[in-house]
């Protein structure tokens, strides 16, 4: 197959990117700066705007799957006014220069899948959350919705769409992982919050092997919450974490700290989503893994 990427550059797009030539696939990122990023040998980069279709659009013709990533990273900053708009603005320009690629071509690619996350979910303590579970009112819920909106219009051209709801990604030098790992490098690591909330998660392995199979897998259609089928409790992970790379864990993080260092990002660690990936393993899709503990020897070196 012949898969376009936007976002290719980043966390998610690096990984599937390398994972698609070496089944010999061929690849073509979207950069807006194609000088700036050193990519695999064989990788097509051509530049565009992130709002439009200008310079590239061509391209669908000659692509079977588009893979839309694009958007500014969620970690990694405050969530100032201004960031919040960098969000926003980042995810809906590229979805809408994607229907606009998809509009104009004369041979449209027959799938395109729509990246997400678990924030679509409105934060549910205990509560199990399948593909049909409510959306967020908060800003990241709204994000999120708003995200995964903005390519809808494929769908009444014919086109196959899909929609991957992940959980939090982990990888070696992920934001997320990073900050999970930190207190406990340095000593002070234990529950943070409540400690009882639940983290929906999955290997950076799982994430790109999932997107991969549903782009092959023609019945695929519609979401998939791609997260593993066992999602765990902050102190369950900051236990697994203290034995995993051998510190301890007694430092309780109280969430009006968190609160008051990160704002309103602290959500992504304060608040709970138990997310439940049944549908995509009613499709046949196996999570190479499916525990935290397997996941975490494998990515965390110390």
């Amino acid at each position: 197959m012949h898969i376009l990427i936007t976002g290719g550059t980043g966390l998610i797009g690096t990984a599937l990117t390398q994972r698609l030539l070496a089944e010999n696939h061929t690849v073509t990122i979207l950069s807006r700066n194609p000088d700036s990023h050193s990519v695999p040998n064989g990788v097509n980069v051509a530049r565009w705007d992130g709002r439009s279709a200008e310079g590239w659009g061509h391209l669908m013709n000659e692509v079977d799957a588009v893979v839309n990533l694009a958007g500014v990273n969620l970690g990694g900053s405050l969530w100032t006014r201004k960031r919040k708009e960098q969000l926003l603005n980042s995810r809906l320009s590229a979805g809408h220069a994607v229907v606009e690629a998809f509009e104009k071509a004369e041979r449209r690619p027959k799938v395109l899948l729509q990246a997400s996350a678990v924030g679509y979910y409105a934060a549910n303590e205990d509560s199990i959350l399948d593909e049909n579970s409510r959306p967020g009112e908060d800003f990241q819920g709204r994000l999120v919705q708003q995200w995964e909106n903005s390519t809808q219009a494929v769908e009444f051209m014919g086109v196959r769409r899909v929609i991957t709801r992940s959980g939090v990604v982990f990888a070696r030098g992920a934001f997320i992982l990073t900050m999970f790992l930190l207190p406990f490098r340095m000593m002070v690591g234990g529950p943070i919050g409540s400690g009882k909330q639940y983290i929906s998660w999955l290997h950076i392995d799982d994430e790109v092997e999932g997107i991969l199979f549903l782009i092959q897998n023609q019945e695929a259609t519609g979401v998939y919450n791609l997260m593993s089928p066992e999602p765990v409790r902050n102190s369950e992970m900051g236990r697994t974490i203290s034995r995993v790379i051998k510190r301890p864990y007694w430092f309780p993080v109280p969430a009006f700290a968190m609160r008051a260092v990160l704002g309103e990002l602290s959500t992504v660690v304060l608040d709970s989503w138990r997310g439940d990936p049944s549908r995509l393993l009613e499709l046949g899709f196996v999570f190479k893994y499916p525990n935290v503990e397997s996941a975490l020897r494998d990515l965390v070196k110390h």
